[in-house]
């Protein structure tokens, strides 16, 4: 049996295997505390939830438009207006079954075999894999931690070469949790502006910040940012509706009309039902965001303080996402070791660098409660002096 030698090239989601791995152990009885998924822990809001059971009863469960229902596009559409500054009209806009969907619709639309497309290191996993899928080459820029782990336009520069296509900005980032700021982007869109490059903005944690930090998004900061920028957001971390699998882009009109075309031909529409709950949360009270988010502050600052005090541990303060990358370096092991004797040992799951190209650094996540945290911390804590 022949496999298609481009899939035959791809690496599973290690943040998906680790999960699964740390499910099964708890499964069986294991006190597991796990730092791996990307997933808020609280539940859906009740008025999300509301909304899709009243869709579904009824009888919002036929196909929908392959790019999404109108109301939904509209509420994204005032949505896109009020918070980022980004004028896209409904037909601009394709809903996609999760934001990963639209990232990957986004890369396949612009991309051909051989183009090259520029991805800052630590990087979300999937996004290498999704340049491969689309028959590009990846081309990894290494950040480096006293910059908060954020490539310069000076980096991003260097990286291009005449077959570069795409770069991607995720912002607030994953793994990192840096935020680029309003004069780090312009400068990024700058470069990317001279040469016609497009620049595919992952604003997916774009409600989460901390510290007073500002989330821009690169493609309001010009015309000609706007007009090469594809901007990526969803429902998944705002909302609590990673199952939902809900999310949608924004882009010139011409590579909109290619997606939805696309995207006819792949999973025909998203979720009839979830895009009346994508609705409500676009429309509804958002004090539901607010206090996830200072949640998430809390655990955010608990987290970062105690890891910077393990001695062998350091670890860059993130601004946004929920999310901390630690540095182990120090013990001689690398990324993947380090997790595995951590969970073996310690029964605490996280996720290795070099997932997310970094072979120094793992993952935590601290979308889990602040109990589940102090425990796993303390375990941490504990290891580490048995290395």
């Amino acid at each position: 049996m022949e496999i298609a030698s481009r899939l035959t090239e791809l690496t599973p989601s290690l943040t998906l295997a680790i999960d699964s791995k740390a499910k099964a152990l708890k499964a069986e009885g294991v006190d597991v505390c796990g730092f791996g998924a990307g997933e808020p822990d609280m539940d859906t809001p009740e008025h999300i939830k509301a909304a899709a059971i009243a869709a579904l009863q009824s009888g919002h469960t036929k196909y929908t438009p392959s790019s999404g229902i109108l109301e939904l596009r509209q509420a994204i559409s005032k949505k896109f207006a009020a918070d980022n500054g980004l004028e896209y009209k409904p037909g601009q806009i394709v809903v996609s079954n999760g934001a990963k969907q639209s990232c990957f619709n986004a890369i396949a639309a612009v991309v051909n075999p051989g183009d090259e497309v520029v991805i800052p290191a630590p990087f979300w996993l999937s996004y290498p894999e999704m340049v491969r899928i689309a028959g590009g080459v990846p081309v990894i820029v290494q950040t480096k931690e006293e910059n908060d782990w954020k490539m310069t336009a000076e980096e991003f520069e260097n990286a291009m070469t005449p077959c570069t296509k795409m770069v991607i900005i995720n912002s607030p980032g994953n793994p990192t949790g840096s935020v680029y700021t309003r004069d780090e982007l312009r400068k990024i869109s700058e470069v990317a502006a001279e040469e016609d490059i497009y620049i595919l903005s992952d604003e997916i944690y774009e409600k989460l910040t901390y510290d007073g930090a500002e989330h821009v998004s690169i493609g309001s900061l010009t015309p000609e940012a706007y007009d090469l920028t594809i901007t990526v957001n969803g429902f998944s971390k705002a909302y609590a509706m990673t199952g939902w699998r809900l999310g949608y882009l924004g882009a010139p009109e011409p590579i909109a009309k290619a997606i939805d075309s696309m995207q006819s031909h792949m999973t025909s529409n998203p979720c009839s039902f979830a895009q009346y709950g994508g609705l409500a949360a676009l429309t509804g009270d958002q004090q539901c965001v607010t206090d996830m988010r200072e949640e998430f502050d809390i655990r955010r600052q608990y987290m970062f303080e105690r890891l910077n005090a393990i001695s062998g541990i350091k670890a860059v303060k993130p601004l946004g996402a929920f999310y901390v990358l630690a540095n182990v370096s120090s013990f001689g092991l690398k990324s993947q070791n380090f997790a595995d004797r951590l969970l073996s040992k310690a029964n605490v799951a996280l996720v290795p660098g070099i997932a997310f190209g970094d072979d120094r650094t793992v993952r935590l996540s601290y979308a889990t409660s602040l109990d589940i945290i102090k425990t796993g911390l303390d375990r941490i804590e504990e290891f580490c002096k048995t290395i």
